[in-house]
């Protein structure tokens, strides 16, 4: 993109030139590099073996030494929520490193510009997606996050993005 038009944005971006490009799995990760590549053959694993069609890399947050004990609780109180409005057991929902099947891929659209994380599982849950998640190892920070400002931001907005979900999807 020739300017920044929000993560939620550059993802749908990103889906869509794969899936024209032909590709048949497409995987995701963060800008930051803070998910291990060496996890891309497990991540694909599920999608390409007919299990799922959309596999979600899960970071061992307990064990995460640059996450402070509020993010860690946040993250899975977080995840929680998710796994209740989705239906889906995601152990890490807000997770940036996923690998789709192109049939998950042409049925996801993301309406909000701040995150695509949430809004695609319970998207997938509510189409009836197959969703799984597999371990994935985390690399040490290089720099800070430019999406999560602080972490009451990003749960107001990620409270704010699964609420806009229930009222276009499920609005009664």
């Amino acid at each position: 993109l020739d300017h920044n038009s929000g993560l939620a944005t550059a993802f749908m971006t990103g889906l869509e030139s794969a899936v024209r490009a032909g590709a048949t799995v497409v995987v995701n990760t963060d800008a930051d590099n803070q998910y291990d590549a060496g996890a891309i053959p497990s991540l694909t694993r599920p999608i390409l073996e007919g299990e799922a069609q959309i596999v979600i890399g899960a970071r061992p947050i307990s064990e995460i030494a640059h996450f402070s004990t509020s993010k860690r609780w946040l993250q899975k109180a977080g995840s929680a929520v998710v796994r209740m409005a989705a239906g889906l057991d995601v152990p890490d929902a807000p997770s940036g490193f996923r690998a789709l099947h192109r049939k998950a891929a042409l049925q996801l659209y993301v309406f909000n510009r701040y995150t695509y994380t949430l809004e695609t599982i319970i998207q997938a849950g509510w189409m009836g997606i197959p969703v799984s998640s597999v371990p994935v190892a985390v690399n040490p920070p290089t720099r800070p996050s430019r999406l999560v400002k602080s972490n009451r931001d990003y749960v107001l907005k990620s409270a704010i993005t699964i609420l806009r979900v229930f009222v276009l999807y499920r609005p009664f």
